[in-house]
């Protein structure tokens, strides 16, 4: 089976007869199962897929299909689509299905995008290694023993192998991001409020969104462009007009601002370090201009992240409490017992420990010392990242500091798995759009990703700027 780099592609290939929607989606279907051994899915709507594909063919025929058809896409397991299982990769939630569609879902949908199945991830998208689900840990395509990063690992995973055209993930602190960079393929998080939430199981609403996993920066951009725009259902979605992205060939010089903590920081990767200082270099070779700026704020991104989405996701979760939807525990005997055995059995051991540091943080005792400081210190990154962006068009570091690590590797430290999230988190606490692009692969074959972040609603700057460091790079 071919590997599609651009829907443009499929869709050339489907008008010259060389294949058709239904084709692709039987190949699709086999290729899943031959590659089970990854879990990057947990459930797979084959007949309903080709149901879908076969009008879409019928489409092509009479000449109106749409943007998508003849994309063959997976969507991560927080995303609702009605009348279909919805969990988070969570026991709390085996079983469930959604009432509607999540705005972004339906979007695609109504362009002829053929919706495959639901992605594998960290259980409510809490975790940087997809090992957290609990339908178990989802496989580097590159390398098996490794993770695919998380918490959108199994729609990272889905595309990598091939196993669907595009997919879609949801970004909360790096969590399209870094699996994108783990597993060498473009991942936006948009800036907050450019696409609806609506139908996204929420973990910290103020940091959540919703992204695609592509092979191509046109793709991304496509697909990006298709979900954006205002919602009646969202009330934190921005009313601009929907925008219309498109790459200029003019040849235009930017100015790249670096940040010295990241490139100079003592858990860098050799790997990714040298990538970084190469990628540089020809930037400066190709006539753009590089300024370092230091960012005082580095070691409190993280800190600050965890305290402001763990008090969010406590509020977020306690819906799930055993009585309306979802696992309710046989042993309960009264109405306290319910809440209590039912959420103690459903959740899993991560999504526990942040419900209960989110609740901690919220008590009367502490909320001005933890909660309410952590909300003055998100201002303060935020103003620094303006800051920095009014004297240049992006900011550029590795989207990680390391390639994929090993399953198991830090999956008993929860402080090194959080620092996973070190350069991801800062565009999810600012509110701005950030790109992780795949610009090159170690030694052994793994992939590493260079991150670059522009200003709020800046998406077609970011897109632009992308598309110049991949020349660059080539």
């Amino acid at each position: 089976m071919s590997t599609y780099r651009r829907i443009t592609d499929i869709q050339a290939d489907i008008r010259s007869g060389k294949t058709s929607c239904v084709q692709l989606v039987k190949e699709y279907i086999a290729r899943i199962e031959a590659q089970k051994h990854l879990n990057a899915f947990l459930e797979v709507w084959a007949d309903e897929a080709l149901e879908q594909a076969e009008r879409v063919d019928q489409k092509f025929k009479t000449g109106n299909a749409g943007r998508l058809a003849g994309a063959v896409i997976g969507i991560k397991d927080n995303l609702a689509y009605k009348g279909h299982k919805v969990s988070a990769a969570s026991k709390i939630l085996e079983g469930f299905e959604s009432l509607y569609t999540a705005t972004a879902v339906q979007r695609l949908l109504d362009e002829d995008a053929i919706i495959l199945g639901r992605t594998n991830c960290d259980e409510f998208a809490m975790g940087a290694s997809n090992e957290n689900s609990a339908f178990g840990p989802v496989r580097n395509a590159a390398d098996p023993e490794r993770v695919p990063g998380g918490s959108s690992g199994g729609s990272a995973v889905a595309v990598q192998a091939n196993l669907v055209h595009a997919t879609l993930g949801s970004d909360t602190g790096g969590s399209i991001r870094q699996p994108a960079a783990f597993c060498g393929l473009f991942g936006i998080k948009p800036t907050y409020g450019l696409i609806s939430r609506w139908g996204l199981l929420a973990y910290a609403s103020s940091f959540d969104q919703i992204g695609p996993l592509t092979h191509s920066l046109e793709d991304n951009m496509l697909l990006t462009e298709i979900m954006a725009g205002s919602d009646e259902h969202d009330a934190t979605v921005s009313d601009r007009s929907a925008p219309r992205y498109q790459l200029d060939t003019a040849d235009k010089k930017y100015t790249f601002a670096v940040m010295r903590q990241a490139v100079e920081h003592p858990g860098l990767d050799a790997d990714v370090k040298q990538e970084t200082e190469s990628l540089i270099a020809s930037l400066q070779a190709q006539g753009h201009q590089i300024t370092y700026f230091d960012f005082e704020y580095l070691d409190y991104l993280v800190p600050t992240y965890y305290l402001l989405t763990t008090a969010e996701a406590s509020s977020n979760l306690s819906r799930y409490s055993g009585l309306l939807y979802g696992h309710r525990s046989p042993n309960a005997t009264d109405l306290e017992s319910t809440f209590t055995l039912s959420r103690t059995e459903g959740f899993g051991e991560e999504v526990k420990r942040r419900i209960m540091l989110g609740t901690f943080v919220l008590s009367s005792d502490y909320y001005d010392a933890y909660y309410s400081k952590a909300q003055k210190v998100r201002r303060l990154i935020q103003n620094k990242t303006r800051e920095v962006l009014s004297s240049a068009d992006a900011i550029l570091i590795p989207t990680t500091s390391t390639p994929a690590f090993q399953l198991g590797e830090k999956s008993k430290n929860p402080i090194a798995m959080y620092l996973a999230d070190l350069f991801t988190v800062q565009a999810n606490i600012a509110g701005n759009c950030a790109i992780s692009i795949p610009t090159a692969t170690t030694a052994a074959g793994l992939p590493i990703g260079m991150q670059l972040m522009c200003g709020e609603f800046e998406e077609q700057k970011l897109y632009q700027i992308s598309a110049e460091v991949l020349r660059v790079c080539q």
